[in-house]
């Protein structure tokens, strides 16, 4: 094989990889979240960064994005304020983890195509919230790492199963 024709091969791989991460959730929009839910899933979301002496804002959207509960820990960074918002419209909105976002500009080609959509942020720590099998809102993390913000995500999503 000519290395040329290497070069096309793992282009196409990586496209293929990125449009398989890019994918939209096939569930469907279901009733926005209640405030009681909002507040549970945010309060397992946050004693899971207490636990591991993490310091986190916290946001929960619903179906259109608009939030609906918030809270930010005492010393967390000012920037995460408006970083966890943004993160929970964007996994509400897309219908997928902010996650996939990150992943789909990390593998270059067709995925670079992520900084072309408004409000995607691609920065793991926004997942979609899913009860019935249906999306109810989302949850949106910042604080520490991408990876501790998706942790805490995570935790609190799970709340809601």
């Amino acid at each position: 094989m000519s290395p040329h024709s290497i070069h096309a091969a793992v282009t196409l791989i990586s496209m293929l990889g990125a449009v398989a991460v890019f994918a939209q959730m096939s569930i469907a929009y279901g009733s926005s979240i209640t405030l009681d839910n909002a507040r549970k899933a945010a309060a397992a979301a946050l004693e899971e960064a207490r636990k591991n002496n993490w310091t986190m804002a916290v946001a929960i959207v619903d179906t259109g994005g608009n939030l609906v509960y918030y809270e930010k820990m005492d010393n967390t960074q000012l920037g995460s304020a408006k970083v966890c918002i943004d993160k929970a419209r964007a996994a509400a909105l897309f219908k997928r983890p902010t996650k996939a976002f990150q992943d789909a500009i990390a593998s270059g080609g067709a995925g670079l195509r992520v900084f072309g959509l408004q409000g995607a942020i691609p920065v793991e720590g926004g997942l979609p919230l899913i009860m019935d099998n249906k999306i109810v809102g989302a949850i949106g993390l910042s604080g520490d790492t991408s990876e501790h913000d998706g942790q805490c995500a995570k935790t609190g999503a799970d709340t809601l199963k």
